[in-house]
C-alpha cells in the first residue's frame, strides 16, 4: 500500500532533496522494526518458561500472602507482650527490679516487634507485586508490565540481601564483642 508520499514522489511532483529524505526515513522505520523483532541476548518466553513462571508467581503470592499474616501476628504479638508486661509490672512490681517493673520495657517491646514486621512487610509486598503482576503480563503479552514484575522480584532480592547483610555485620560485631570480653577476664 502506498502513502502520500509514495504518489508524491512516483507521480514527481517532490524535488529530489524530499526523496533522499523520504528513503532515509524509511531506512531508520526499517531498522527500528528489526530492533523490535530482536530482543536482547535472542532470549524469548517460551511455553515451558512461561509455566515456570506462572507456578512461581502462584507459590510467591501464596508466600506473599502467608507473609502479610505472619506480619499481622507480629504486631499482635507486641501488642500481647506490651500489655502482658505493663500487666504484670502493676501486679507484681514489687517481685520486679525497677527495669522490669516499668511499663516502658512493655511499650519497648511492642516498638521492637513493630518494627520487625515493618522490616518484614517490604519483601512480602515486592513478592505479592511480582506474583500479580507476572500473571497479568503472561495473561495479556505485556512487555511493560513483565518488566516491572522483575523489577519487583529485584527489589524484593536486594531488600533481603541488605538485610541479610546487616544482620551479618550485627553477628560478627556481637561475637567480637564477646571474644573480648572472654579474653579480658
Amino acid at each position: 500500500m502506498q502513502g502520500p508520499i509514495d504518489v508524491l514522489i512516483h507521480e514527481k511532483r517532490f524535488p529530489e532533496s524530499a526523496s533522499i529524505i523520504y528513503f532515509y526515513i524509511q531506512q531508520n522505520q526499517l531498522i527500528m522494526e528489526q530492533n523490535e523483532n530482536t530482543s536482547l541476548f535472542d532470549l524469548n518466553i517460551d511455553q515451558t518458561s512461561k509455566g515456570h513462571l506462572i507456578e512461581a508467581a502462584r507459590w510467591g503470592k501464596f508466600l506473599s500472602i502467608v507473609g502479610f499474616v505472619v506480619c499481622g501476628l507480629i504486631i499482635l504479638a507486641g501488642i500481647f507482650f506490651s500489655t502482658f508486661m505493663s500487666s504484670m509490672s502493676n501486679r507484681y512490681g514489687s517481685m520486679y527490679s525497677d527495669a522490669y517493673s516499668s511499663s516502658g520495657m512493655g511499650a519497648m517491646m511492642a516498638v521492637l516487634y513493630i518494627v520487625m514486621a515493618v522490616i518484614y512487610f517490604f519483601p512480602c509486598l515486592f513478592l505479592f507485586r511480582f506474583s500479580t503482576k507476572m500473571k497479568t503480563a503472561l495473561a495479556t503479552n505485556d512487555q511493560n508490565t513483565l518488566n516491572t514484575s522483575f523489577q519487583n522480584i529485584k527489589a524484593m532480592f536486594r531488600y533481603v540481601g541488605i538485610i541479610t547483610l546487616i544482620i551479618l555485620i550485627i553477628y560478627a560485631l556481637v561475637l567480637i564483642i564477646a571474644i573480648i570480653g572472654a579474653a579480658s577476664r
